[in-house]
């Protein structure tokens, strides 16, 4: 056991390349072979990525210099320690996350917030698809090889019955996939690095910080999708950690093994934009396929864009293992009686479907900013509300008690198994934060952009109160605070629901009955 455990590969209940035939159930101490360092090296393999780099260049084509897009990379980016907080439930309960937010939203309430993490994941799937698609055709046009319609939807085909392996497999696997990236990848993006100093330009002409809106809201779009979206899939992972692992341990990994490959990451896709020399390359990291920015630039040479592109190839494919195996158990604490394999392949068969729809219906840069808003609006409220329920437990579950359903269960509340503190709490959060959110339009000439009153009026407001007297008076409209009023407001309501109904004291005391008497 201890030389399995050292390995960091899996326990004899959880073995990589192995077929893993676990769900949400609880993990048993004596499979619990991952430690802090272990999980990190997870994120630090899914965070040296590829999609990273492609948020970069898109932040840039907001319209922003490239130092302003520097300093919003690292703000955004320091939402990687929400991540380490939503992480640290799973060492006590054994379970994923939305089989613990069973405590907050009751047995069957959590069914909603469910719902809604496996259609975030969903589309996460979608965007993996949509760039590893996009990347095949571009080497095939590197090739010479023209990539009909046809062909397109059998590449997405192809791709969407390969991306099902992983997650299949199981956790032990993806550690192990991901953590084997790293090195090769690190490398090719260390050489990409070299001619970004070589060609790019810190002085590139964009907006400097001179437009509120544009502003938040690219801080917004760097937050949900860097440490914020990535929260509600942080327990399904350290659920293989044992009890006694320490918090702050966890915490530290966790931040440090994605913010900093994160940053680096977004930089360099933001450096690389800069030394983009035609209306077309500009066009195309704002269209279809993004990759194609890169085949029309004359700075980096042919076989550096291949080893990227068949690199960025593989890694997708590990990246949307992570969401294939989150939305996976998702869909079995909605409630539904699916295997995890077979979860795994229904999604599949729809990050298919949808990615044929995106591929020739809409376009990747609008496909993002619209998902931006969608994970916003319900995962801020939710991480919110899951944090404080977990404080005024003083971090305590009952595994066992997680895991029924049935209306003897101690997080069973009311007749009805929907804790409505918890329920009424979301929906404030969720209509608060979409109030509050604002789309900053694209460079190109989409013909959409959402400006809600409050987003435009009082967000503005507010920017002027927090810099009055800095800049001209255009400057204040349009502030997106979505991330923060999410947040702020969903978990303000739950303590108040709590404390007035006193729902959690009354399930602290019986939890503490019940292991008195076991």
């Amino acid at each position: 056991m201890a030389s399995t455990t050292d390995s960091h590969d899996g326990s004899p209940g959880d073995p990589a390349f192995h077929i893993e035939q676990r769900g949400i159930d609880f993990v048993p101490e004596s499979e619990r072979w991952a430690t802090p360092r272990n999980i990190g090296a997870l994120w630090a393999g899914s965070a040296i990525n590829v999609e990273y780099f492609i948020y970069g260049a898109l932040l840039m084509g907001f319209g922003f210099s490239f130092y302003t897009a520097l300093s919003i990379i690292i703000i955004g980016n320091l939402s990687f320690f929400l991540l380490g907080l939503a992480s640290l439930q799973g060492p006590e309960t054994g379970t994923t996350a939305f089989t613990i937010s069973r405590a907050a939203f009751g047995t069957q309430g959590s069914r909603l917030v469910s719902f809604f993490n496996w259609i975030t994941q969903l589309g996460f799937e979608t965007e993996g698809l949509i760039l590893i698609v996009g990347a095949t055709i571009v080497l095939f046009q590197m090739a010479g090889l023209h990539v009909s319609s046809p062909l397109k939807v059998v590449f997405i085909v192809l791709a969407a019955a390969i991306q099902a392996v992983v997650p299949y497999f199981g956790h032990a696997t993806m550690v192990k996939v991901l953590r084997s990236l790293i090195i090769p990848f690190g490398a090719i993006f260390v050489l990409l690095a070299v001619y970004d100093l070589k060609h790019g330009s810190a002085n590139f002409k964009g907006s400097p910080f001179a437009n509120w809106e544009l502003y938040t809201a690219g801080i917004a779009f760097t937050i949900a999708l860097s440490g914020l979206g990535w929260t509600e899939c942080g327990n399904d992972y350290t659920r293989y950690l044992p009890r006694d692992a320490k918090k702050s341990s966890i915490v530290g990994w966790i931040f440090v093994s994605t913010a900093i490959p994160e940053i680096i990451m977004m930089v360099l896709g933001a450096a690389t934009f800069t030394f983009l020399n035609s209306p077309a390359q500009f066009a195309a990291w704002n269209g279809a396929n993004p990759f194609e920015a890169l085949h029309g630039q004359h700075f980096i040479p042919s076989w550096v864009i291949v080893l990227f592109l068949l690199f960025a190839i593989v890694q997708l494919f590990g990246i949307n293992s992570l969401d294939l195996y989150s939305s996976g158990v998702s869909l079995q604490a909605m409630g539904l009686r699916l295997k995890r394999y077979q979860a795994v392949v229904l999604d599949s068969i729809l990050a298919c479907a949808l990615t044929i729809w995106a591929e020739f219906q809409s376009t990747f840069s609008l496909y993002m900013k619209e998902f931006v808003g969608v994970i916003i609006v319900w995962i801020a409220p939710w991480f919110a509300i899951m944090l404080v329920d977990w404080l005024l437990r003083k971090y305590r579950y009952n595994a066992a008690e997680l895991q029924r359903r049935d209306n003897g269960s101690l997080y069973y509340s009311g007749k009805s198994g929907v804790n409505w503190n918890g329920i009424i709490a979301f929906v404030v959060g969720l209509v608060c934060a979409t109030l509050a959110f604002s789309k900053a339009p694209p460079p190109v000439n989409f013909p959409f952009h959402w400006m809600t009153p409050v987003s435009n009026h009082y967000g503005g407001a507010c920017a002027a109160k927090l810099v009055h007297g800095i800049c001209s008076a255009g400057w204040y409209g349009g502030a997106d605070f979505s991330v923060p009023t999410g947040i702020i407001l969903a978990g303000l309501v739950y303590f108040v629901l709590e404390k007035m109904t006193g729902n959690v004291e009354r399930q602290v005391e019986r939890q503490q009955e019940l292991e008195a008497t076991r």
